[in-house]
Parts: C-alpha cells; structure tokens; sequence
C-alpha cells in the first residue's frame, strides 16, 4: 500500500478530537438534501469516509439505511458514538461492499487518495450502486496532487474532474458546482462537488 495511505491514517489518528471538532457543526446541511432527493425512501447510502459521522447521523435521521466507513480507528469509534451503529474500519481499497447501494456518499473524503487509486476506486464503488443511483464526491478545488500538512491530497479542477469521470463510463455528471468551505474560518477555499448518476 502507497505510503500516502499509513501517513494520512496517522495524521487522523493524532489530531482525531481536533478533527472532529472543526468538521461536526460543519453545515452540509444544503448539500446533503440535495443528495437526499436522489435517494428513495429507506433507501440504502454508503458514506466513504465518514468522519465524526456526522452525515451519516443525518441520513440515519432522515430514514435511510446507511454503512458507514472509515479508515481511522479513532475516528470509527466516535462515529459509532455518534450513530449508535457499527462503522466500518477499512481503507476504500481494501473494503468488499455487500450488496446494492441507491447512493454513495463521498464528502471531502476521496480526495486522499492518489489518481490511480483514485480511479479504481469509483469504478469498484460505481459498480455496487444501483442503475439510477447517486455518487456525491468533493475536493478541494486545484491541480496540487502530493503531501500537504501531514495528510495526502489530489486536488481537482472542474475539467480534471470532467476528465475523470469520463473514465467511469457507468457514471453520468448530473450536477457539478463550487462551494465555499463550510468549516469557521475556511470560507475563501473552493471546493467542487459533484452528483453523478449510474446509468
């Protein structure tokens, strides 16, 4: 496994509380419905990098059924605190998702990996989501693909990101747009989101 991976595992399993507390009142709360209108009623989301589990909370409380998944034993321990469900401790590239998903939800979390493992890892997760089903993604908005701080990060720009998807014959950009960083003190850093559709 790449040594990107241990390091940025590493980075959140020492700044875990710090971590947690500059992202739970983070207000997605725009973006995560319109994610919700996408997905049926008790239907089935997959979060990839959970976090604080803070999403995850939310489509629990929104009726969903939702596997969550981290990397970070930390940050897996206080998202079961939080959901009061088991969360999964994997690396995206090592899980084996069971069964079909009407969505997946992938906030501020691939963006760790590197273009190659970035690229295996939409097309093994676009092929558990089912015909008609979302695939939410964001980065940080730049062409910076390396270390930064302690952690690894592939930055993207809208046509990098384009040029990206287009690599996942499955999936079909439904709605791509730039948001201001939602965390206090964070609003001048872009970042691009994106809703693909699996068609």
């Amino acid at each position: 496994m790449p040594g990107y991976t241990a390091d940025t595992i590493d980075y959140y399993e020492k700044n875990a509380e710090n971590f947690i507390r500059d992202t739970a009142s983070a207000d997605m709360g725009n973006v995560r419905e319109a994610f919700l209108a996408y997905i049926p009623e008790e239907g089935r989301i997959l979060d990839l990098g959970c976090g604080s589990g803070r999403d995850s909370r939310a489509f629990l409380d929104a009726g969903r059924s939702v596997t969550s998944l981290d990397g970070s034993p930390a940050l897996c321990r206080a998202a079961q605190l939080l959901t009061g469900q088991e969360v999964i401790c994997s690396l995206f590239q090592d899980y084996s998702p069971e069964g079909l998903y009407d969505g997946i939800w992938a906030c501020a979390s691939l963006l760790h990996l590197s273009k190659e493992d970035l690229l295996y890892t939409l097309r093994k997760y676009t092929a558990v989501l089912r015909p008609g089903g979302c695939f939410y993604m964001s980065f940080k908005k730049g062409d910076f693909s390396g270390s930064r701080n302690g952690r690894f990060f592939t930055d993207l720009t809208e046509e990098s990101l384009r040029e990206l998807l287009s690599q996942v014959p499955a999936l079909k950009t439904d709605s791509l747009f730039l948001t201001g960083d939602v965390r206090p003190g964070r609003g001048s850093e872009e970042w691009i989101n994106v809703f693909a559709i699996k068609e």
